[in-house]
């Protein structure tokens, strides 16, 4: 399938750029205001830990600790969907979730989310002996 260039980027490198943006904007600066600018009001949640629409999202991460920290990994993207990898961390929880974010951009917004989370494993409970996330096991 052929990439649609807007000007030297394609859609996909635009969209990209979009969701980590929005995410920083959210879940590390924790900027609510701005990041209204990147979540559709009438946004579709279909995660099951998260309460509806774009308000459900903003107040769970409104009562997350301060510690809060969102890191993005792996990101791929295939016309209005992009998928990021990434660890949620300091999250008030015994281990960091790991989750691929699905997320839906309509006319430069996010307007549809879904996920799969995941506890991140210690070496020791790792059969694999690898990191779930990034190059080093959690401390």
């Amino acid at each position: 399938m052929a990439k649609v260039n807007v000007g030297n980027e394609t859609i996909e490198s635009k969209n990209k750029a979009l969701v980590l943006e929005a995410f920083d904007t959210l879940f590390n600066k924790r900027d609510y205001a701005a990041a209204e600018r990147f979540w559709a009001a009438e946004y579709i949640q279909h995660s099951a830990h998260i309460e509806p629409g774009r308000e459900g999202l903003f107040n769970l991460v409104k009562s997350a600790p301060p510690t809060l920290k969102y890191e993005p990994g792996t990101i791929v993207a295939e016309r209005d969907f992009v998928i990021v990898h990434g660890r949620f961390s300091g999250i008030g929880r015994p281990a960091s979730w790991i989750a691929a974010d699905i997320v839906r951009i309509k006319d430069g917004i996010l307007v549809e989310h879904w996920d799969v989370l995941q506890d991140e494993a210690t070496e020791e409970q790792s059969l694999s002996k690898r990191p779930m996330f990034g190059a080093t096991f959690p401390s």
